[in-house]
């Protein structure tokens, strides 16, 4: 069975808005690479970015997600320049990027204050060359600052023309529901999307927050879907710690590692059957399920790119869906046991009585 590499790129809403976005987000984390712990993710120069961006264009994605703190500023930096470098129309790409993470030695320099957000967007307005920003998101769990500062402050900014929408990444399921209330009764901007972790070795997002997003129609972008390049087919039981790899150096996402050979077992003979990488297996696993608005993928070269985007023609058998369904679920946890448990005789009576 062969994968489809011509398939067109598929589109969806991002989350309960009209705005279509790439089912692929071109994730820049491997843009110039800066210091400390963005040389082990990648150190791809402008020339290699603007082979990126052109691909990813070219194969239709229209979805891009950088962040401030990505190598100190200069993946924002480079993915503008890009732009600019490839004659892209500004209407033409979503410009994704984020807000938290310590971008400077002041003691305000980090954090989901007013101060903060305020400083940051602007920053990364003038370092990405545009004057708005599509979609702007706080980047992790600001603990010191009141929701409502963060919400009025990023509600401001969609007012203001400078952002358009808003998103979150890495927060709680209670903190993200307490958040769309208090937007919902102080007629605040709503979040469009959450940024979580998500792939086939790492599914606890499906305890809490899967159903919250479900329930409010809000859109999951998924970070990390080979969970650190564990998934990528460079790593099995046998090769835990391959040669060159990033995963080899620096250990995240966190996995069940005994579970994720078992998964990588799995997908070795599917990657037979559909003659395709162990990559495309994972990430078409993804694509399936409905909750999920982009995912992220991100590479160091133009193959690699590639062989990431050719899972969009590559649609898993019910079969074999279900095989990796089994072997990565999760181990039973309360209260979602019991409730399992006591919907099936509540559910069983309602669905009789709809026919």
């Amino acid at each position: 069975m062969e994968v489809n590499n011509q398939s067109e790129m598929q589109y969806k809403t991002l989350g309960n808005t009209g705005l279509l976005v790439s089912r692929f987000c071109l994730g820049t984390m491997t843009f110039h690479g800066g210091s400390a712990r963005f040389q082990v993710m990648g150190q791809v120069d402008q020339n290699g970015v603007d082979e990126l961006v052109s691909t990813s264009i070219e194969s239709g994605i229209n979805f891009f997600d950088t962040a401030d703190v990505y190598s100190e500023g200069e993946s924002e930096r480079s993915l503008g320049q890009s732009f600019k470098n490839l004659n892209v129309a500004r209407k033409d790409v979503i410009i994704a990027t984020k807000a938290y993470s310590r971008i400077g030695k002041g003691v305000n320099d980090i954090g989901a204050s007013r101060s903060h957000i305020l400083d940051a967007v602007d920053g990364s307005l003038k370092r990405l060359g545009t004057d708005y920003i599509d979609l702007y998101q706080i980047h992790g769990n600001d603990s010191v600052t009141p929701i409502e500062e963060t919400l009025r402050a990023l509600d401001d900014l969609v007012r203001s023309g400078k952002v358009r929408y808003i998103g979150v990444s890495n927060w709680q399921a209670w903190k993200i529901a307490k958040a769309l209330t208090i937007s919902e009764l102080k007629n605040y901007e709503k979040f469009s999307t959450v940024q979580a972790y998500y792939s086939v070795a790492g599914r606890d997002l499906e305890r809490e927050i899967v159903p919250l997003l479900q329930q409010e129609k809000t859109g999951l972008m998924v970070w990390s879907p080979l969970a650190g390049g564990l998934l990528s087919g460079k790593f099995s039981r046998n090769n835990q710690k391959p040669e060159g790899s990033r995963r080899s150096s620096m250990d995240l996402p966190l996995v069940d590692k005994e579970r994720a050979w078992n998964i990588l077992d799995a997908i070795e003979p599917m990657t037979q059957k559909y003659n395709c990488s162990a990559a495309q297996i994972s990430l078409s696993w993804l694509l399936s399920k409905p909750v999920v608005t982009s995912v992220i993928i991100g590479a160091k070269k133009t193959e690699q790119l590639k062989d990431n985007i050719a899972a969009i023609g590559l649609k898993l058998e019910e079969e074999d869906l279900n095989i990796l369904n089994e072997v990565s679920k999760l181990p039973a946890e309360y209260p979602n046991w019991i409730i399992e448990f006591q919907d099936k005789e509540r559910l069983g009576s309602f669905q009789r009585l709809q026919y």
